[in-house]
């Protein structure tokens, strides 16, 4: 038994002796672990929809996704591997508006975010398979509905957190202080706070055993999608020479998400708290589709200015990226491997960055 399988088993494998209660303690403990993942899901994602490989790390397993199909492979607590694989429809391709410059990056990141707690979730599902259960009894299961609360939680969490908790500590500020008061000091301020608080929950939703290891599984994803860019065979000796972090990360994308918002918000120069939080809600899809179009053009031309741009976001991979053992770059080949295959079936024609 591998290393990494025993940790697996210590993580989420109950022992017979445990009661009701620890088991029940132990289900809600999975469900606050989906919570933690889905606000990493902007962290954990890369790629794109057009032409390259992408994917994203989900609990004891990895998902990866090609333009025309994805796949998830997940390493059980008795160290097999199960996966599901799918075609995967492109809206682009039923509406060509969808590949506009800004558009598109408005798209991809929906449609990947969509994917992606799809993905978390069947991964958390595998997991629950093992809890202990009455003869007869069906698994344990996210239903339909929690996951849907769970998705509105976050994305309410993620506009108090990054939008109005930075406002508010701002007009403080201002209220201290009038110097803050400024166009310019008020936004750079306020921007400053909303990536200390981005750091702080990286960091503090690391300090979970089981988000150590996602971090690990976000490591051996961009090691096989590199493996995969570069040429060379997708074998686990290949993989593990490349690094840990990737251009078109999600990390990256959201660091430049923030550090863009900060000269975006200055050219509205409304005083008034409402306004402005009105403001920082409704730039935010033009804001991601920008620092779409900056991805993507600092992954093929990684000497350019944009380029330095998302340079703080691969200095962040450095603590959303860990060094994963063979078994979880064996996950993530399978589960490229798997999406490649209907990719060809599909008649995908992939163009290697």
């Amino acid at each position: 038994m591998s290393p990494d399988t025993v940790t697996v088993k210590k993580l989420w494998q109950l022992t017979p002796g445990q009661d009701r209660r620890n088991t029940l303690m132990s289900r809600l403990r999975q469900f606050v672990r989906l919570f933690a993942a889905t606000q990493l899901l902007p962290v954990l994602e890369n790629g794109e929809e057009t032409t390259l490989v992408g994917g994203q790390a989900v609990f004891e397993g990895v998902m990866m996704r090609s333009p025309h199909a994805w796949a998830i492979s997940v390493r059980k607590p008795s160290g097999e591997i199960v996966t599901h694989s799918e075609p995967l429809e492109r809206p682009s391709d039923r509406h060509p508006w969808m590949r506009w410059p800004v558009v598109r990056g408005v798209v991809t990141l929906g449609n990947a975010m969509a994917l992606g707690f799809r993905a978390t979730r069947y991964s958390v599902n595998v997991l629950l398979e093992q809890f202990p259960r009455e003869e007869g009894e069906q698994p344990v299961q996210i239903s339909g509905w929690v996951a849907t609360l769970n998705v509105l939680v976050s994305i309410a969490f993620f506009i108090f957190l990054y939008k109005f908790v930075p406002l508010v500590a701002t007009t403080g500020l201002r209220r201290l202080d009038p110097r803050f008061g400024g166009q310019v000091w008020f936004n750079l301020v306020e921007g400053i706070i909303r990536i200390l608080l981005l750091l702080l929950v990286i960091w503090g939703i690391s300090l979970f055993g089981d988000i150590r290891r996602l971090y690990e599984y976000h490591g051996a994803e961009h090691k096989t999608v590199f493996c995969f860019e570069s040429g060379e065979p997708l074998e686990i000796a290949a993989a593990q020479r490349f690094v840990t972090w990737h251009p078109r990360c999600g990390t990256s994308f959201l660091i430049t998400v923030l550090l863009l918002s900060i000269p975006v918000y200055m050219l509205f120069p409304v005083t008034h708290f409402w306004a402005r939080f009105a403001i920082r809600i409704a730039l935010l899809p033009l804001i991601a589709g920008i620092a779409y179009e900056m991805i993507r053009y600092a992954a093929r031309k990684r000497s350019s200015f944009f380029a330095l741009l998302t340079r703080p976001g691969l200095w962040l991979q450095r603590i959303t990226t860990k060094a994963p053992g063979n078994d979880q770059v064996e996950c993530a080949i399978s589960a490229l491997n798997h999406s490649m295959e209907i990719e060809r079936a599909q008649g995908g024609e992939l163009i290697i960055a």
